[in-house]
């Protein structure tokens, strides 16, 4: 059951440096199984991880799994909302929401949209971001943009009729709507201007993912020497391979500084190409993401993604009018239990949805990794990997 978020003596607890212990967990850093140890925490942070450890609150940990909470850093909506479109009252209502599938962190990635949407939706989701707190669910850690900057020709389930090529004076305009929070955006990088903007918006300080395009191999590669440091959801609305012009895909895959998106869905990839992206790019460069629309965490029926009509149907979303698919329905809990199923190891499946992921979008030396200093986002797992707790900044936010 979702707990009360504001419980009093959650609040209290605290503010007056309440030293929590979770104990008998087996922790996974998920660097290292340390085995059954116990994890102490201070004023949000894992301040000891040993064994006979003592705190003025404890919670029993034992046969559970604790592991690093879950960061989403390509996620659209959930339950009903979506974030293009939605008030910062109802990003927060998502952030409430999704600890229950473990995530304790997530940017939320708009569509391509007119302007002024897109300004709205980063000082919406900005503005939940600054009235979340300790207690209130998951953190929003900032905005994605996917677009408006892509291929027409690969528009996926957005409307082609809002791409356009890189603008530096709209980034601003949007960094500035963000209040500072706009993290990673994402970009075709053959479009006009792409290279300038995708240099200029690393300085800034924000990720450039590349996707939604047909650039060639030595494009994207000129793309990354820009900076550009992260794959849009691998494969999906990139140029095809071809064995004499493999593509933007293979050439992301090649370049070892390159974060890798995947959707582990079994839909969105293929198992055998799901191996490949694993092989290719290995334990520490694979992203676990949902691209999770608003039709999330409900039954089949007919709902939007960025104003155009979707169907889910058996759990598959598609666009209404072409059939293509438009995000999908997957949560991050079962996207790791994916990884195992597909043979990869409990480690490294967890890696993929918490460390990496914090890396990815420069946020690493906080969150995605038990360790002393980091942050208390964790999550505690049975042994068939469902979520039996959430803590955010040590305070649990979820119990089943």
């Amino acid at each position: 059951m979702l707990r009360n978020f504001f419980l009093l003596d959650q609040v209290i607890n605290y503010r007056v440096k309440m030293r929590v212990v979770i104990k008998g967990g087996r922790v996974l850093t998920p660097f290292l199984d340390l085995g059954v140890k116990d994890i102490a925490i201070e004023s949000g942070k894992i301040i000891d991880i040993g064994e006979n450890l003592v705190g003025d609150k404890t919670l029993d940990a034992a046969g559970l799994i604790v592991a690093p909470g879950f960061i989403d850093t390509h996620f659209h909506g959930y339950g009903g909302i979506d974030f293009t479109q939605a008030s910062s009252d109802e990003v927060l209502g998502v952030a409430s929401q999704i600890v229950k599938h473990g995530v304790t962190g997530f940017l939320a990635s708009t569509v391509a949209a007119p302007h002024e949407v897109l300004v709205k939706a980063c000082n919406q989701i900005a503005t939940a971001a600054q009235a979340s707190g300790t207690g209130r669910g998951a953190r929003i850690l900032g905005v994605h943009l996917e677009g408006p900057y892509l291929n027409p020709r690969m528009r996926g389930a957005m409307d082609p009729s809002y791409f356009k090529p890189p603008s530096v004076s709209e980034l601003s305009e949007f960094q500035k709507a963000s209040l500072g929070l706009l993290r990673q955006i994402t970009v075709a990088p053959e479009l006009p201007g792409a290279y300038e903007f995708i240099r200029e918006a690393v300085a800034r300080g924000i990720v450039v993912s590349l996707g939604h395009s047909e650039a060639t191999y030595e494009e994207a590669v000129r793309a990354v020497l820009a900076g550009a440091s992260k794959a849009n959801h691998i494969f999906n609305q990139m140029r095809a391979f071809h064995h004499r012009e493999p593509g933007l895909a293979m050439s992301l895959l090649s370049q070892e500084n390159v974060y890798i998106e995947m959707i582990s869905d079994f839909i969105h990839l293929h198992p055998a190409t799901m191996r490949l992206v694993v092989r290719m790019a290995g334990a520490s460069r694979v992203v676990l993401i949902t691209d999770a629309v608003a039709a999330t965490g409900l039954p089949d029926g007919e709902y939007s993604l960025g104003g155009l009509k979707i169907i889910v149907k058996n759990g598959v979303s598609h666009l209404a009018d072409t059939g293509a698919l438009a995000g999908s329905t997957l949560t991050l809990d079962v996207a790791v239990a994916n990884m195992l199923r597909l043979g990869v190891s409990l480690q490294d499946a967890l890696r993929m949805a918490s460390t990496n992921p914090a890396q990815s979008i420069g946020l690493g030396r906080e969150y995605g990794t038990v360790a002393l200093g980091y942050n208390a986002d964790l999550v505690l797992l049975d042994d068939k990997l469902r979520v039996e707790k959430t803590f955010v900044g040590g305070v649990e936010v979820y119990s089943r």
